[in-house]
């Protein structure tokens, strides 16, 4: 939080000084441990915090933390998130890189969109445009809940900035989009000699029959558009008188597949197995010729970066946002993207303080 000392317009501060500012954010963002469902203390913080830098700053209904300086005309979105997946990382800085779960996927690109947007607090009346920063809960859950709140309160904006890891010299045009499976398949009870198969034989044939489909689908494929199927987890059960097999699969789509005639084959391939469908995303590819792009090109050349852009395989927030806000639109940030999840998680602080440069570049351009 910013002291007595401190002012909350950057250009009065060293360039040493706003550095310094800028990694503590991040570093005390990743102090507060927020798996999805558990973001309200890190979501406070936040709050707190962009008041304190001049933000007008609140919780909405789900907890998203929402920053807002600037008006006019123009909006633009940085949509970051404030959730992590499980899984705690002693926090640290080795080597010139910050150590913590979530310092590539999402803290680092959510405090490099507070940290870019407030370089510009100074010029806030005469920017000619209103900058909205949302911090969304539960965006690593199936439910993406603070990203759907944000569809609900906001007006589709100029130009939306998905907060996530690209590299700082690059940007994220689309993301595969998902379908999660839960088959449950429950048979009467035998001895494991007797003829015919049990009850994990039978779910493993279903998984491999699911599994060749996709082979032969994707077959002289992209990778961008191919199907790509996960095993999530597989346990079974009895009870003396039925025994049951449970997995949780997940698919990654491609943009334009068919996912109801998806489901209808999975089920008349699962036979007598329950499925239960859920995280319904359609993939989603954005357009390269506009002006948000135009604007990250500059800003990245600008800083002597060369610029690139990427297609991922996973889903982001930009899956459920795009199909409603129709507006050109990104994923961009800072880190290693390869780092998700991982037990080494971890942020170099010049790539960090990077993409905060690009970033204020951009919001100046657009």
């Amino acid at each position: 939080m910013v002291t007595s000392s401190d002012s909350p317009v950057p250009g009065k501060e060293s360039p040493s000084h706003l550095q310094d500012r800028e990694v503590r954010l991040l570093e005390r963002m990743l102090q507060i441990y927020s798996p999805s469902r558990q973001e309200a203390q890190v979501s406070a913080f936040l709050v707190e915090e962009m008041k304190s830098l001049g933000f007008q700053a609140y919780q909405d209904a789900v907890k998203n933390a929402i920053g807002i300086l600037g008006s006019g005309e123009k909006t633009v979105i940085l949509l970051g998130h404030i959730d992590t997946v499980t899984g705690q990382i002693p926090v640290e800085t080795r080597d010139g890189k910050l150590y913590g779960r979530g310092a590539v996927d999402a803290k680092g690109p959510m405090a490099s969109f507070i940290c870019a947007a407030h370089r510009l607090m100074g010029e806030r009346n005469s920017l000619g445009k209103r900058i909205v920063v949302i911090g969304a809960v539960e965006e690593e859950a199936a439910t993406s809940r603070g990203a759907q709140q944000a569809v609900i309160d906001f007006r589709p904006p100029d130009f939306c900035i998905i907060g996530e890891p690209s590299s700082w010299s690059a940007v994220t045009l689309g993301y595969k989009g998902r379908l999660l499976l839960d088959y449950r398949l429950e048979i009467p009870l035998k001895h494991s000699a007797a003829p015919g198969k049990l009850v994990c034989e039978q779910a493993i044939d279903f998984w491999n029959e699911v599994k060749v489909w996709c082979d032969k689908f994707n077959h002289g494929q992209s990778t961008f558009e191919t199907i790509d199927p996960s095993m999530r987890s597989f346990n079974s059960e009895h009870n003396g008188i039925t025994e049951v097999a449970h997995l949780i699969m997940g698919f990654r789509l491609p943009v334009g597949f068919g996912a109801d005639d998806f489901k209808d084959l999975l089920l008349h391939t699962a036979g007598t197995a329950q499925l239960a469908f859920s995280g319904g995303e359609a993939a989603v590819r954005a357009d390269k010729s506009n002006g948000l792009v135009k604007a990250f090109l500059r800003a990245i050349r600008e800083n002597q970066g060369q610029p690139r852009f990427k297609l991922k395989t996973g889903t982001a927030d930009m899956n459920v946002v795009a199909p409603f806000w129709k507006c050109p639109m990104v994923a961009y940030g800072p880190g290693d993207s390869s780092l998700d999840h991982t037990p080494e998680e971890h942020i170099e602080i010049t790539e960090y303080t990077r993409a905060i440069n690009v970033l204020e570049s951009v919001l100046r351009y657009v």
